[in-house]
């Protein structure tokens, strides 16, 4: 079994897990004491895995940390990483994502709160705005979603390094072919039941976007009810959320090797944001959302409310591969066996915002 390295970010600092033969154990302190980490990448690339996290002092302001030996020392830029230029008029409220890219090894992509893409080309040292997107002619009618205007996925395309796809709450998928010289709505298809238009061109509350592993132009989508497929980069959009107890929820994840295999958290709905039927269950295709299996085996069977955000849920690059989720009541879990069977790793953790894992040598 393969050595892994799992981050977990929260509402009071990192924490950082490894698993060795097997067995699992937690390092003693969280780092980033008292920050809310909202957003951490394992970026395997250059001669040792770099940790890029995104901090939230309440006292300093947000920032972006690094370290290149697993966590054990931190550097933090000398001049603010990620900052909006002055004659933009917005201040940096938080770092919501990073994002190595997938065909470019020394770029890393960052998106904010004002929604807002960033680029880095030295492993997430500094970045610079992505003006076109900053400067789209919809942005004056985004609108932020509960948690904020937030810029919240980014993916890459592995053959392709102009082709960049991005999702902002709330309003909507934003593509790319050009670099991000121009950008364009990407939601056919997907619904926005708040608005008086359910079918906007823009404006939909998308939670989060995952990539397929063997059909790199299939996504999936979980949306503010809604959980979606896209069979053509994101062109068109079709509703797979049969089959689930709710279509609502914040996560969704794709397996890293098996193609049309996919993994969400149910949540009850918008204002109920509690696991559906107060279990805790995760959901599992393996056709492409032809049909869902409910996962549960080792997790609580008794009634459960720990709601799973956007970002904290994920995989590893195993195979069988890891799948891992946290949530806002602490606790952390994980299966080593394409979700078949689960484990509780840690509980009584402040809130849980994001996890990461992947396989370190």
């Amino acid at each position: 079994m393969a050595d892994v390295l799992l981050t977990v970010g929260t509402r009071k600092g990192l924490f950082i897990g490894r698993r060795r033969g097997g067995a699992w154990e937690f390092d003693d302190s969280p780092y980033f004491n008292a920050q809310a980490v909202y957003s951490v990448a394992i970026d395997p690339r250059g001669p040792s895995p770099r940790l890029l996290v995104g901090g939230d002092s309440a006292h300093w302001g947000p920032s972006v940390f690094h370290s290149d030996d697993l966590g054990r020392t931190w550097t933090e830029p000398s001049k603010p990483a990620v900052k909006f230029p002055k004659e933009t008029g917005a201040s940096l409220e938080r770092v919501w994502q990073l994002h190595p890219a997938a065909a470019e090894p020394d770029v890393v992509y960052a998106g904010t709160e004002p929604a807002a893409l960033y680029r880095s080309e030295d492993r997430g040292e500094s970045f610079s705005l992505v003006r076109p997107l900053w400067e789209h002619p919809t942005r004056s009618k985004w609108v932020p979603g509960g948690g904020g205007e937030g810029l919240h996925t980014v993916l890459t395309d592995a053959r392709d390094p102009r082709a960049v796809t991005v999702a902002v709450s709330t309003a909507g998928v934003f593509r790319t072919e050009d670099g991000g010289a121009s950008w364009a709505p990407s939601n056919d298809g997907v619904s926005a039941v708040f608005l008086p238009d359910p079918n906007p061109e823009f404006g939909q509350c998308v939670h989060k976007v995952a990539r397929d592993a063997a059909d790199p132009d299939r996504l999936y989508l979980q949306n503010h009810w809604g959980v979606y497929r896209s069979d053509d980069a994101g062109a068109h959009w079709t509703d797979i959320g049969g089959g689930l107890p709710s279509d609502f929820g914040f996560s969704v994840v794709a397996h890293p090797h098996r193609g049309g295999t996919a993994y969400v958290f149910p949540i009850t709905a918008d204002s109920d944001r509690v696991p559906a039927d107060h279990r805790c269950r995760v959901y599992r295709t393996t056709d492409a959302g032809e049909t869902w299996e409910p996962l549960s085996a080792g997790l609580p069977d008794e009634d459960h409310y720990g709601t799973v955000l956007r970002d904290a849920m994920c995989s590893d690059d195993c195979d069988p591969a890891g799948i891992y989720f946290g949530n806002r009541n602490g606790e952390v879990f994980a299966s080593a066996d394409d979700g078949d069977t689960w484990r509780q790793l840690a509980s009584h953790l402040p809130d849980v915002l994001c996890v990461r894992a992947a396989a370190i040598g």
